[in-house]
């Protein structure tokens, strides 16, 4: 596994856990929603069950990442995560669309809305999505896979609240056009979160430096470590959502050796995150270079 086993299994409760109070609470919303003929309701509901299924996506990409390399896959399915996140972005803007949909047609014509059903309703969401965004929030720094869960959780329970905010209005001014109005406030949330997610997902894709390393940075620290006299052909791109790799030249006058190597390579561990290293080393010695691969 890339992961230690106790995470590994502490990931994969968290997603079962979350998968199940949200699957739950998407049919109660649903059920409640179409009696309460609420928009932002079954606007929130829409929403919980493209996360569910996000959910479901991201949980069995995480299990892929940890499988043993096998076969042509030699680097394993790590990077089923970086597609799970693409996925889940994706995911998203369908169910702002059809979000969107429901929401303008209500707005043109409001119709009656049960305020406190809608209060009590998305008040169990903000409880059940916050449990479940705080099962992820220790590591999504870590794994855009694990952040994707987080936001989409997050997202949910400020969304949630929004409801609960739109039911208290509703009550308070009898004004119907609240419930699809902040359908459109959820809209903007889910943008916003989904399309960082979505670029960010899609630049792994294309083995863009992650976002968490300065490129720069990795080239001074290899420059100016004893001994190094130049680097270059320096790529640095994601192996998974949490594990990064490189590939470096090093001009090392008098050569190097596996104590060099792996000072190095701990270096890379120790300071930028960089789990995996292929480094090779040029002993530029009577116009003759003699390489060294680890």
């Amino acid at each position: 596994m890339s992961q230690p086993q106790h995470q590994y299994f502490a990931h994969g409760r968290a997603f079962a856990i979350g998968i199940g109070l949200n699957l739950a609470f998407v049919g109660v919303e649903v059920f409640y929603g179409l009696i309460a003929n609420s928009s932002a309701l079954l606007a929130d509901a829409g929403h919980n069950a493209s996360d569910v299924l996000g959910l479901f996506f991201a949980w069995g990409a995480f299990r892929l990442a940890n499988m043993t390399p096998r076969g042509k896959y030699t680097y394993g399915w790590q990077r089923s995560t970086i597609l799970s996140s693409i996925f889940n972005a994706v995911l998203l803007f369908m169910a702002v669309f059809f979000i969107a949909k429901d929401a303008f047609i209500k707005l043109q014509e409001p119709q009656p809305v049960a305020g406190t059903s809608i209060m009590i309703v998305a008040g169990i969401g903000v409880v059940i999505n916050t449990i479940t965004a705080l099962l992820f929030m220790k590591d999504q720094k870590q794994d855009l896979n694990i952040k994707g869960a987080f936001l989409h959780m997050a997202a949910d329970a400020g969304v949630s609240l929004g409801v609960v905010v739109a039911g208290l209005l509703i009550n308070i001014t009898g004004h119907q056009w609240i419930d699809p109005a902040v359908s459109f406030v959820i809209i903007a949330v889910v943008l916003w979160s989904t399309w960082r997610l979505f670029v960010d997902s899609v630049n792994l894709a294309l083995d863009a430096v992650p976002k968490n390393i300065n490129i720069e940075e990795v080239r001074d620290a290899l420059n100016n470590y004893p001994g190094v006299y130049d680097a270059h052909d320096l790529h640095v791109w994601a192996l998974s959502t949490n594990r990064t790799a490189i590939s470096v030249h090093l001009v090392v006058p008098g050569g190097g050796g596996d104590h060099f190597l792996a000072d190095v390579q701990k270096m890379l561990k120790d300071e930028f995150n960089i789990s995996h290293a292929t480094i090779q080393i040029e002993n530029e010695k009577n116009n003759q270079i003699e390489c060294y691969h680890r």
